[in-house]
This record gives structure tokens, sequence and C-alpha cells, in this order.
């Protein structure tokens, strides 16, 4: 498999405090299995789907204490280049360049309106082994209070071509790479409390939406929307019980026509 072009959402992963809580909560939800945590990296720990890489899960380091949430890589074939980038385009770039051994190079930045996402320069790993099916990554999307800063920050940082949806009751982009939509835009409207930060949502796929939901709630996980028919899936969006903020979607139970998109 090789590394992806550039700008297409790559690796997801997570930080918690109880890592174990973590792996029992997404092993039950999602059918994943674990390795063995890798002490050298920060008892980073992979989880596969099927023996297929799909994200990780990661305690903590030292002195650390922001709250557990997703992270979306997006891939680059040079993350020095893209630091350049992020800051020229008034992003932050909240960890520097680092390489991760023979795996690749990472970085961790903010765009301009405040949503945290990773940088991964592809060496040995070269991210998600699979995708779209269940247990692994299925989709993405910026959720932003400054929907202008966002639009132009991504395209100017990732090879993006945007289209607008054609619908008046919510202000929804997709940001394309050639002719693969890789990530969405959707405006915060006031049906989010304030408190919440703009984020990156990250879908995962799964067999039977309502079953996952089920299952997420009954292992103390909590259900902020839906579940909910769409001409993409039927999908619902959740939080794990250490608070991070995940999606799942059954990408085979669709209902409409899709919507029309324009250029942006």
């Amino acid at each position: 498999m090789a590394a992806q072009p550039e700008g297409v959402p790559c690796w997801a992963d997570a930080m918690f405090t109880d890592v174990e809580g973590a792996k029992s909560f997404y092993g039950d939800v999602l059918g994943w299995t674990f390795a063995e945590s890798s002490t050298e990296y920060g008892d980073y720990t992979q989880a596969y789907s099927d023996g297929k890489a799909v994200a990780a899960v990661v305690p903590p380091m030292p002195g650390q204490d922001a709250p557990s949430s997703w992270c979306l890589y997006l891939a680059s074939p040079d993350v020095a280049a893209t630091a350049r980038k992020i800051t020229d385009n008034g992003g932050e770039v909240l960890m520097e360049p680092m390489q991760v051994g023979d795996f690749g190079s990472m970085l961790l930045a903010k765009d301009p309106g405040g949503a945290v996402f990773g940088v991964w320069q592809a060496g040995r790993h070269e991210g998600f082994e699979k995708r779209g099916e269940p247990g692994a990554y299925a989709w993405a999307q910026v959720f932003t209070r400054a929907p202008e800063k966002s639009d132009a920050f991504f395209p100017a940082v990732f090879p993006y071509t945007a289209q607008r949806m054609e619908d008046d009751a919510i202000d929804f982009k997709v940001f394309n790479v050639g002719d693969d939509a890789v990530l969405g835009r959707m405006t915060m409207t006031d049906d989010f409390p304030p408190e919440i930060p703009p984020y990156i949502q990250v879908y995962f796929t799964v067999e039977d939406c309502d079953a996952a939901v089920a299952k997420a709630t009954e292992r103390g996980g909590t259900l902020h929307f839906g579940p909910m028919d769409s001409p993409f899936g039927r999908f619902a969006a959740l939080a794990d019980p250490q608070g991070a903020a995940f999606a799942v979607i059954d990408l085979t139970t669709t209902s409409g026509e899709m919507p029309k998109m324009s250029a942006a």
C-alpha cells in the first residue's frame, strides 16, 4: 500500500488517560484488537481490524493534561514544508516536525479557526491499511465557527479544490484532491454549546449504526446526534466514556438523493 497523496487523511489516533478502558470500549464498539504498546514511543498502541492497522491509542505524556480527543492526520510528502505553509497561512504549529523512528515524521497543528489536526509524512508506516470497511476509517469533517478562515486555510496548505453543498439550511463544503472528496467542512451553528471548541470529527465504518450506538451507550458512551439516514449512509455522533468525540457510519444503508454540489 503506497503512501497517500498530499492532503488525504491517512491516520487517526487518540490520547487517553485510561488506555485500557479505551481499548475495551473500542474493542467492543468497533471490533478492534490491539498490539503490544510500544514503550519506546510513549506506549503508543496500534489498533487493528481484521489484522489491518486502522488507528492508535496512547496515554498522555508526563505533565500533559489535555482532554481526550481523536486527531486526524493529513498526508504530506514533506512535513517541514507543510509546517511553513501552515504558519504562512495563519495556522499554528503546536508540535514541530518530529521524526518517529523509521515509521515517518509528524507534526500537530491548529487551523486559524481553532481545529487541531496532524500531518504525517510516511516512512515505513504508510497509514490506514484499510478504509471504508467495518472497523476502519470512513470520513472526517472540520466543524468550525470560522468557516471563512478554514475555507481559505486548507486549500492554501494542501492541494485542495472546494465544492459547496447547494442547501440553504446548512453551510457545508467538501475539499477534494483530484476527483476524490477527502474532507468535509461544516459550520458550527448555535446548536453546538459554546464550550465545545472547533474540532475534526472522525467517522468510523460499522456494519450496523444502531447496534454500534447501542453498544457504545451501554459501555458508557454518550449519543450526541442520530442515528440519522443520509445519502452517504446511516450515521451517529458520539463521545466515548473519556469524552473523545467520534462518529459511526453504515455506508451501505443510504437514503435520499445525493446533494448537488457546486464549485466554491
